[in-house]
């Protein structure tokens, strides 16, 4: 058995923005929030957890060479880019977008009355380049009970999606009182934890909203509790 070791990025030790139109808090560097010691973990590079007014969004502007995936915790958030997608997604709904050798996107809050709020994640990927590609996850209906539920992964195992590094992103969903492991893996022997809603229990420490953890040299399996009713994301990492 190897002997993790953890840090815990509590949700109000994170940077913040507020442009009146996004809020923002930062778990790592981003935009104008420099902080030396949160540059990302290990592949993971952006998580940022924005609320946007009615009405307000990101104009088209480019990217590539990175993972990019947004979940929507609530409201609505409508995307185009330039791979030719339209689609609104919303509360529950996690999007994908390979940047690859480049993709043009906007997002808008389509909403004239209600914000949106939602996590966007950053990972780097393994090599440079190819074709950019878009899918979503209706979660709503797809997640589980009281585990976790596979979305992403380097191989496209078990009905996941495919993406550009050797990672696995889960959705987690569980009930208060309710115990959830997180699988053993050796080759993404590195694990974030984000905190969407409720509260979790993990190496005896208790996270609530909008914390993270970060466990290195975990290729073991992982015990969670639920103290809450609670929903998370789950990265193993290489």
């Amino acid at each position: 058995m190897s002997t993790p070791t953890y840090t815990i990025r509590r949700a109000n030790d994170r940077g913040s923005a507020d442009h009146g139109w996004l809020k923002a808090r930062f778990t790592f560097s981003f935009s104008q929030y420099f902080d030396p010691d949160h540059m990302g973990f290990r592949t993971l590079r952006v998580m940022n957890n924005d609320t946007i007014a009615p009405g307000g969004g990101f104009p088209m502007h480019q990217h590539s060479d990175m993972e990019i995936f947004t979940y929507i915790v609530d409201g609505e958030l409508a995307h185009q880019d330039s791979m030719g997608n339209g689609s609104t997604i919303k509360a529950g709904d996690l999007q994908y977008m390979s940047a690859g050798s480049g993709v043009s996107h906007s997002e808008f809050n389509p909403s004239s009355g209600n914000p949106v709020t939602l996590y966007q994640v950053w990972i780097h990927p393994r090599e440079r380049g190819g074709e950019p590609r878009y899918s979503e996850k209706p979660l709503g209906t797809a997640a589980k009970d009281n585990a976790l539920t596979l979305l992403f992964s380097g191989d496209g195992r078990e009905g996941s999606t495919e993406i550009r590094q050797d990672a696995e992103i889960y959705f987690g969903k569980a009930d208060a009182g309710a115990s959830i492991e997180i699988p053993a893996s050796n080759s993404t022997p590195n694990v974030w934890l984000q905190l969407i809603e409720g509260e979790l229990s993990i190496f005896g420490e208790s996270l609530t909203i909008g914390d993270g953890i970060a466990i290195e040299n975990a290729p073991d399996a992982l015990s969670l509790k639920a103290g809450a009713s609670s929903k998370f994301l789950v990265f193993r990492l290489n």
